[in-house]
């Protein structure tokens, strides 16, 4: 597996990988020496978009305002406290994701990932004005039992996207020209 970076606040935001990759394994440990979080889904709480809304609002504590739509996803990814980040920051792991590759809300999803990811990693608002906290961490991870690079990549594909394919992964993050 090329290397890649999970405690960091580089690209790509979003990583699809074989289950239990030993670097990710790996890199995941190290985020939690540095005191930053892992929080874990199910892919079969997230096959329905309303099973994302419920799940993220659960594991990762949005506030009880939250929209319970995709904009406020983005929104709560981005202003993620420190009790779910250890002031450090997250990776999100999905398991079993190849349930979610044929769902109708996929592409959407990880857009939404790669927005608040982008969001969260940056030290700057949407106006290019400096905020008032570092950059955060925050990426995520899906791993798949039976992992096709090249099959994955396909359906990750879209024009708001920039897609890396590396060895043993796949990678995501917004693509600047659509997006900034």
């Amino acid at each position: 597996m090329t290397s890649f970076d999970l405690t960091g606040t580089s690209e790509p935001w979003v990583f699809f990988v074989p289950e239990g990759a030993a670097e990710v394994q790996r890199l995941l440990s190290d985020l939690e020496t540095k005191g930053g979080q892992v929080h874990h889904f199910d892919a079969r709480d997230l096959v329905t978009e309303q099973g994302v809304y419920r799940s993220f609002a659960e594991v990762l504590q949005f506030p009880g305002y939250f929209g319970r739509n995709w904009d406020a996803v983005v929104d709560c990814l981005d202003g993620l406290c420190g009790a779910v980040t250890g002031g450090v920051g997250i990776v999100g792991v999905i398991h079993d994701a190849d349930r979610l590759l044929e769902t109708k809300h996929f592409p959407l999803f990880v857009s939404v990932l790669c927005q608040g990811a982008d969001r969260a990693n940056s030290t700057v608002d949407l106006d290019g004005d400096p905020l008032d906290r570092p950059a955060v961490t925050q990426h995520f991870v899906l791993e798949f039992r039976e992992f096709d690079r090249e099959m994955i990549a396909l359906h990750v594909e879209q024009s708001d996207l920039t897609v890396t394919k590396g060895d043993g992964f796949v990678g995501a993050a917004l693509n600047p020209e659509a997006w900034h």
